[in-house]
């Protein structure tokens, strides 16, 4: 028998992301895990109900559903030869990929090539905000880029609400 292309799964998998709310968690989870360290339980449970919505893990059981998930995501870091730990550490705290660095190299070379972007007088004028006005714009600037988007989304399919919008520009963003 003659194994289905990548591309031919890719299809299955998006698929079962939008029917299936729990393969929709763990595909964010490892998407997630895949690109940043250290984060813990709480940062990613708000991370992917921001993604998925708000109790996505359910309500009385939500606890149960995350490490049932995080046993998945550990299996199939596990099957790419990668080791899914946590780390204790109070400098340091949060689930990531042994030997790998805090952010993955695209990630790094994303935040490089915006640094050399960077106006210096920009910077010097962002260094003297408080960090809640620094947090404040940083939130900013993501809910704008979301925002664009999701009227794009809505723009190609009038018949979407502006939530369904919301939800699928969220899922582009997060959900590779």
């Amino acid at each position: 028998m003659i194994a289905p292309t990548p591309k031919a799964l890719e299809v299955l998998f998006q698929d079962a992301i939008q029917r299936d709310i729990v393969t929709a968690r763990r595909a964010a989870l490892l998407h997630i895990l895949w690109n940043e360290r250290f984060l813990t339980r709480a940062q990613l449970i708000a991370r992917i109900e921001y993604q998925l919505g708000q109790n996505c893990f359910g309500i009385s059981a939500w606890e149960d559903a995350f490490y049932r998930d995080m046993r998945t995501i550990k299996q199939a870091f596990l099957a790419a030869g990668l080791i899914l730990k946590y780390s204790r550490d109070k400098r340091r705290s949060g689930y990531y990929i042994y030997g790998q660095e805090a952010l993955a190299p695209e990630f790094m070379n994303m935040i490089k090539a915006s640094a050399a972007e960077a106006d210096q007088r920009q910077i010097d004028i962002y260094r003297k905000l408080s960090p809640a006005k620094r947090f404040q714009q940083g939130c900013a600037i993501s809910d704008t880029a979301r925002d664009v988007v999701a009227f794009r989304i809505r723009h190609k399919n009038p018949s979407l609400t502006i939530q369904e919008a919301t939800r699928l520009a969220l899922q582009r963003a997060y959900v590779k």
